[in-house]
């Protein structure tokens, strides 16, 4: 068993704070009303499964490299954060220590019950589907791609939210348009495109390509669409170095599919409990996480 670093944070514990959830990596706590805060743990999920070893550091990678895409697509779309300072909400310095750096204050909105995916790659269960089928969520692609090619177009994905333990599945966009009415399904996808688009180009200038992601959404009081959850993260998006990119193989990545790469090398069925990992295989995943931030914020 590896032993939880102490400077990794598995769980948070803000007995000031009323607890109102944990997600696959992220815990909620109740403000008030029109707030929460949102702690962004070193737990890392994989095949939908949270594995046992935390990854120490990740979680504020998570929060500054969000923070950051927060700032950069404003332009775009509004997002949740909300202009109420840390220590107004923790004012106990124990507690705050704890989450500083991974907390976000961010406003209490109405989500989306979908994930707003892009591929601008063909990869993951992408590919899987295309090699079944020749096409992705119902989008015909043309014959004869390679796994890890670029798409004449990025390409608008969207998939059911999965609790935690089941598996997301992709659906096409005509469900999403059932789900949420033609006005907000269409606005979730041009918005979706639009932020891959803008992240896209601009990550590649610093050697990263975003070879897809995935974006939350939810609706404020007017209805009016907001960016939640995180942003064009190592966990919502699969990051590769560009300098190594060719289709044909699966490349290098700074994200989990690093982890997923060793999961798949065991014998496990994919369902929890998940296995723990060796010390190197954390050691080396909390460093591309930090590679990736480091890449992306500087100039």
């Amino acid at each position: 068993m590896v032993l939880t670093p102490p400077e990794a944070l598995f769980e948070s514990d803000l007995p000031s704070l009323e607890k109102i959830g944990n997600g696959k990596v992220r815990d909620l706590y109740k403000i008030d009303n029109g707030h929460m805060l949102i702690v962004t743990s070193d737990r890392l999920s994989a095949f939908d499964v949270v594995l046992p070893d935390p990854i120490p550091g990740k979680g504020r990678v998570l929060t500054s490299i969000s923070n950051f895409w927060f700032a950069k697509t404003r332009h775009i779309i509004p997002n949740h954060i909300a202009d109420l300072p840390l220590g107004e909400v923790l004012p106990d310095p124990a507690e705050r220590n704890q989450v500083e750096g991974r907390a976000m204050v961010v406003e209490k909105l109405k989500a989306l019950p979908i994930e707003a995916v892009v591929r601008g790659y063909l990869i993951g269960s992408g590919w899987k589907d295309y090699q079944a089928t020749g096409a992705v969520c119902d989008i015909r692609l043309a014959a004869g791609l390679q796994i890890a090619d670029r798409l004449p177009e990025p390409i608008y994905t969207p998939a059911t939210k999965a609790d935690i333990g089941d598996h997301d599945e992709n659906i096409s966009y005509e469900e999403t348009v059932e789900l949420l009415g033609e006005d907000i399904a269409s606005q979730a996808r041009e918005t979706a495109l639009a932020l891959y688009r803008f992240a896209a180009e601009y990550a590649l200038e610093r050697g990263i390509i975003i070879a897809d992601t995935k974006f939350e959404f939810g609706l404020d009081e007017k209805n009016r669409m907001v960016l939640i959850d995180e942003a064009l993260t190592p966990d919502s998006s699969r990051f590769w170095p560009a300098d190594s990119y060719r289709p044909g193989i699966s490349p290098p990545s700074f994200d989990k599919q690093f982890v997923r790469d060793y999961l798949e090398t065991l014998d496990w069925d994919k369902t929890a409990p998940g296995p723990s990992m060796p010390e190197d295989i954390i050691r080396r995943s909390s460093e591309k996480y930090a590679e990736a931030l480091n890449r992306l914020t500087t100039d």
